[in-house]
């Protein structure tokens, strides 16, 4: 949760940044780590969104969240196609006298690149990949069981996870595309780095190269961005706030202003993990990280696959795939991938996910 609204404060601020026209200054070297190491605007920016989300949820699914995730995924679906497109047009010529085109960038993007790649780098990117496709499905944090318990039972299942592939997938390949093409024309691969200095270092950089243009694409990709964390965040928050409902038997809205509290704080000690509360800590998979790192590693690379583990025995063998199979053909469909899932669920993904938290937790080298 704190680690959504430390991110989502950082996006609200780039979008600030381009919306008053700062394209040239958050292209230069050290803005970033200037604005992450300040005491003050980083807290101010992650309150902003926290709060934001706290006030989507205070109103309820329907009255609030429905209405704004109707809104926003459409405007983010034609944002994300916008700005891919315009990606594949671009083309610069560096000092070297190369010229790269989006074109080429998005092949790149496209085409696999195995050499020199051992086995412990494959899994550590399968866990990336595994730990990215957990946030993009919501797997293993109780949203798809807290949004699963609103679903209506005249709902046909079948064709809700059709949806959900296509769309999930179609989206985050129009991301790389929207990304990686533009990157490659302005910064070549050496600007393909990972994590947080790919979109608030690289980025403005390309954004910057653009000229003018970039100022309007770097505001639309950061607006992007903004719809696709807040939809996250309102996510985790209401999966949170529906379990404590539960167990307290407390309303929604005393239940959201007590949590609202509790995230409010607790996102301020983590933005001030690059300043006040600074230190470094090396983690089991060898890498070092600060206070957002280690909260980055426990949520990705401990919890999620432990979870995911664990919802695979739970699913597979104490309540047996006929358990979902039965929810999928409530109303007379026909769940074609039956013996599929029940493959996948009791033999395939318990191994997988061992394999990846052994792996992410430094127990298999």
């Amino acid at each position: 949760m704190t680690y959504y609204a430390v991110i989502g404060g950082w996006v609200t601020k780039y979008a600030v940044v381009y919306l008053t026209g700062q394209t040239e200054a958050a292209a230069t070297d050290g803005y970033f780590t200037s604005f992450i190491t300040s005491p003050v605007a980083p807290v101010v920016f992650a309150l902003l969104f926290m709060g934001v989300t706290a006030f989507i949820v205070y109103n309820g699914v329907e009255g609030s969240i429905e209405r704004v995730s109707r809104c926003m995924m459409p405007i983010l679906l034609v944002l994300v196609a916008v700005i891919a497109g315009y990606s594949l047009t671009l083309h610069h010529t560096g000092t070297d006298g190369e010229t790269r085109t989006g074109v080429q960038g998005f092949l790149y993007y496209l085409t696999p690149h195995f050499e020199g790649l051992p086995v412990s780098r494959f899994l550590q990117i399968l866990l990336d990949a595994m730990s990215q496709l957990f946030f993009s499905m919501s797997v293993s944090m109780g949203i798809m069981i807290t949004y699963g318990s609103y679903v209506k039972d005249e709902v046909d299942l079948n064709k809700a996870v059709n949806q959900i592939e296509v769309f999930d997938t179609g989206v985050a390949l129009l991301a790389g595309a929207m990304i990686i093409p533009a990157v490659y024309v302005f910064s070549g691969t050496e600007g393909m780095s990972a994590g947080p200095s790919l979109m608030f270092i690289s980025l403005p950089k390309v954004f910057a190269a653009m000229g003018k243009a970039g100022t309007v694409v770097g505001l639309l990709f950061f607006i992007t961005t903004i719809f696709a964390t807040v939809t996250s965040c309102i996510s985790v928050l209401e999966s949170i706030t529906a379990n404590c409902m539960e167990i307290f038997h407390t309303s929604r809205k005393r239940t959201v202003l007590v949590l609202t509290v509790i995230y409010l704080a607790a996102s301020a000690v983590i933005a001030l993990g690059y300043s006040v509360f600074y230190f470094e800590v090396k983690l089991p998979n060898g890498s070092v990280g600060q206070m957002l790192d280690i909260m980055d590693y426990i949520s990705n690379s401990v919890m999620m696959p432990l979870i995911a583990l664990l919802s695979t025995v739970l699913i597979g063998w104490i309540k047996t795939p006929d358990y979902v199979i039965g929810e999928m053909e409530r109303n007379g469909e026909t769940f074609r991938r039956k013996k599929l899932y029940t493959i996948m669920i009791r033999y395939v993904a318990p191994v997988m996910m061992l394999v990846l938290f052994m792996q992410s937790t430094g127990i298999l080298a």
